[in-house]
């Protein structure tokens, strides 16, 4: 099993009663599920959501037959729906580690990985409708500038975005492979020298395939809407734009009043739902880092619901 970013860090935060009720909104392959789980007795209700089927039943017939843990397809996104159809009324603690899992990338089928030949897919959900060959061979080159820009924060994309549009003229870009050829085509050979040229536009491709930015904005509402008094949220990003969600979200939860500073009487009734707890976000130490290069980009950020 692969050992996930932050794992320590993240639990000593999220695990705060061993009787309760916990919820790992992105299972995966379950490496911070396992860890909710040695924590915690037999009394706790344990909830893992993934919208990857074929990851869950690897987790599921790793974990065995348990009680009390109960393992759910779906969509962050639909947290409240999923809760509610559990009669989950509210929980101790919710992790939402974002981004791909490592069971993902190791799937040559999947098409996540730019190191590896595979169809351009990168959904996490093979059900989705679209994936990143209807992107890279569809989409117009404004468009594709725009997402691999903001979601890639690349500082080629006008050239990338061009490259694609030029290429997929004399036939369609199919594999993981045939994109990366474009891309290293694209940006000049001193970038190439720098980083992995593709990491950025896959990044990108991923984001948008699995619509995780606007996922993001709408699971935390409902995660703050489950958690018990004292109960937290944990967060795990790897990408800035999601970060800055994320902390923008638990600034304004963990504020009375929203009013411009020189109104002198508050009028939007706006109430603090939580206490920050990371006035800085948690990164890897550089030994995690030594050992897994994914998380040197990991951030993790954990507000506390407020007692009423």
């Amino acid at each position: 099993m692969h050992v996930p970013v932050l794992f320590d860090e993240t639990l000593k935060y999220l695990v705060t009663n061993p009787q309760g009720v916990y919820i790992d909104c992105t299972v995966g392959g379950g490496g911070h599920f396992q860890g909710i789980i040695e924590r915690t007795n037999d009394q706790a209700i344990l909830i893992g959501i993934d919208q990857d089927a074929k990851t869950l039943e690897k987790t599921r017939s790793r974990l065995g037959t348990n009680a009390n843990i109960i393992l759910v397809k779906g969509n962050f996104r639909n947290l409240r729906i999923i809760l509610q159809g559990l009669s989950i009324r509210a929980a101790d603690g919710i992790l939402i580690d974002l981004g791909v899992s490592s069971y993902q990338l190791d799937e040559e089928e999947r098409g996540f990985s730019y190191h590896l030949d595979a169809r351009l897919d990168m959904r996490m959900d093979p059900e989705l409708e679209i994936s990143a060959w209807d992107l890279v061979n569809k989409w117009p080159v404004d468009r594709l500038e725009q997402i691999i820009g903001e979601y890639g924060e690349e500082r080629y994309a006008g050239r990338i975005a061009r490259g694609i549009a030029d290429a997929r003229q004399c036939r369609s870009l199919d594999s993981t492979l045939d994109l990366v050829e474009v891309i290293r085509k694209s940006v000049p050979a001193s970038y190439r020298r720098e980083t992995h040229p593709a990491r950025r536009t896959f990044q990108a491709l991923r984001i948008e395939v699995n619509q995780e930015i606007e996922s993001l904005r709408q699971v935390l509402p409902q995660a703050a809407e489950f958690l018990k008094p004292g109960g937290r949220l944990c967060v795990i990003s790897f990408h800035s734009l999601e970060d800055r969600i994320v902390k923008d979200y638990f600034t304004r939860e963990s504020k009375d009043c929203l009013c411009p500073g020189k109104q002198p009487v508050c009028t939007c009734g706006h109430k603090a739902q939580f206490k920050v707890l990371t006035r800085k976000p948690v990164g890897a130490s550089p030994g995690e880092v030594a050992r897994n290069n994914r998380a040197r980009s990991a951030k993790l950020r954990v507000a506390q619901k407020l007692e009423f």
